[in-house]
């Protein structure tokens, strides 16, 4: 199965919409996971519609209709592979034990929030992906998102995309 991975795209306050590139892999993907900050219903909404099948959370820069419609965790079980979605893991160090911890059956960990692309892996095999902004790099160089593949019950093939920059005045 393939997976598109993307978090804190903040459209329309960053972006008018999602880059092309990633649009495209979206449509392709069996799975869509976002991990907060989407700022608008209206774009969820279009990932509900485009996407096979979408899991998302809440992160701190959504309000209204995404609060009530997206739960803060998202778990969910996908070919055998057991993953947690949430936006916020606090500070960087430290990261993989308090995460270790507070999501202990759990195989993969998907989050947000940092705009900052991380693949690290916990001491008790816990595999925590960001996948970065594909709207709001802030100071990472690239916009970014990450694909993968899950089969028989393991996660295989983790690729961080970068994004062209956008053209000016967008």
């Amino acid at each position: 199965m393939s997976l598109v991975l993307l978090s804190d795209t903040h459209v329309p306050k960053r972006a008018r919409d999602l880059p092309p590139p990633l649009w495209t892999a979206i449509d392709a993907a069996d799975v869509v996971v976002h991990a907060g900050d989407w700022v608008d219903v209206a774009l969820l909404d279009e990932l509900e519609r485009r996407s096979r099948r979408l899991v998302g959370v809440c992160g701190n820069n959504d309000h209204g209709a995404l609060r009530q419609r997206l739960p803060e965790v998202a778990r969910v079980e996908i070919d055998g592979v057991r993953f947690a979605v949430v936006h916020e893991t606090g500070d960087a160090k430290g990261r993989e034990r308090r995460c270790a911890e507070r999501f202990p059956d759990v195989d993969v960990l998907v989050f947000g929030h940092s705009h900052i692309p991380w693949d690290t892996t916990a001491h008790t095999g816990l595999r925590l992906l960001n996948p970065g902004s594909p709207t709001d790099r802030r100071r990472q160089p690239f916009a970014t998102y990450l694909t993968a593949t899950v089969g028989g019950g393991a996660l295989g093939d983790v690729i961080l995309h970068r994004l062209p920059p956008r053209p000016a005045g967008r």
